[in-house]
């Protein structure tokens, strides 16, 4: 009886646990929470003394690469999968409180996670007692492609191929749906994690200047992108000179941060093809016809799409929001779970 009502209280949902953010949507909410995966622990007395969770979420991400000697700011998800257990587990415990302010009861929805098609079986399951020991009822998990897709609103129940790229903070997906199964999944571990390494790479270097990811993250935003364009821009940049040991200020221009981006957007172009080589002719029909689907923060980088179709000759798309595809997806496969039972995962 009790758990009855408990459940009636918890209002069920779907969550993106992303490298980069995590976001929460509610069913009949919508999206309800969109924050960095990022969780800053601050260590009480010495070594081996008592950890404390010190801030979440946005609160935390300011944090990384300025926190003193007691207090580290990690990201617990690495490749779209758990790198620490028991921070992720109190990092969704704070997350799902965030989106639940149920006062009378502790809440125990169901929820939907997304996982990478790559993933295996051990990271499925460290992703589902995570989920279940935060407070969840049921776990139910979903491949990313299969999510991205359904966000994206492609019709992934139709006897029609959808081929979709979702490129995340730490993985990108490419998946090919049809009758609401995946055809072909494949996942490599690139993201936007190895593009703002590439260019702190690229920056030590050939400027002999030390950077971090924060601003490696500012300058793939505002001048990054995938295809010599006509206007070259560039930004002003401080960090820290190597052989000076001092900081310094020093300007970036677009065409060096292509060069720099070159080789993980080359392994997506790769991963792109090896999908289109092993489509079956009657969906590889349907591509030609429709094209592929970008969706995923990488997607927002510029000129993505015009790459992918120079190097794969189709019309290449940018979902609407392709931050909130893979969310959307889940959300709309928690608010039709019997229509789309098929796009689950086992884990």
């Amino acid at each position: 009886m009790f758990g009855f009502f408990r459940n009636y209280f918890s209002n069920d949902l779907a969550i993106d646990l992303g490298t980069a953010n995590t976001l929460i949507y509610m069913r009949g909410k919508g999206i309800v929470l969109n924050e960095p995966s990022v969780v800053a622990i601050r260590q009480e007395g010495g070594q081996n003394g008592k950890t404390t969770i010190h801030a979440v979420g946005k609160a935390a991400k300011q944090m990384l690469g300025r926190v003193p000697g007691n207090i580290s700011a990690i990201r617990p998800m690495k490749d779209g999968v758990i790198a620490d257990f028991t921070v992720t587990e109190q990092m969704l415990k704070q997350f799902i409180r965030m989106a639940h302010p149920s006062r009378l009861f502790a809440p125990s929805p169901r929820i939907i996670i997304c996982v990478p098609c790559g993933s295996t079986q051990v990271e499925r399951r460290a992703i589902k007692e995570s989920a279940l020991a935060a407070g969840a009822s049921e776990v139910f998990l979903i491949e990313e492609p299969m999510a991205a897709a359904i966000g994206a609103g492609l019709p992934v129940n139709e006897a029609a191929g959808s081929l979709v790229v979702d490129i995340g903070g730490g993985t990108t997906e490419v998946g090919l749906i049809s009758l609401g199964g995946m055809v072909y999944a494949g996942s490599i571990r690139v993201g936007g994690d190895k593009f703002d390494q590439a260019i702190i790479n690229y920056i030590r270097r050939n400027f002999g200047m030390l950077i971090g990811e924060p601003t490696a993250e500012l300058i793939k935003k505002r001048i990054g992108s995938a295809f010599p364009g006509s206007e070259v821009m560039e930004i002003e940049v401080k960090g820290r000179n190597i052989a000076e040991g001092v900081p310094r200020t020093f300007t970036v221009h677009s065409n060096e941060i292509l060069e720099a981006l070159s080789e993980p957007l080359n392994q997506i172009v790769v991963a792109v093809k090896n999908a289109l080589e092993k489509t079956p002719p009657e969906l590889g029909a349907d591509i030609a016809e429709h094209g592929l689907m970008l969706t995923g923060g990488g997607a927002l980088l510029r000129d993505l799409d015009q790459l992918l179709k120079e190097e794969t000759g189709l019309p290449v798309h940018v979902a609407e929001e392709p931050l909130n595809c893979v969310v959307k997806g889940c959300g709309i496969a928690l608010e039709n779970m019997d229509k789309l039972r098929t796009a689950f995962a086992v884990g």
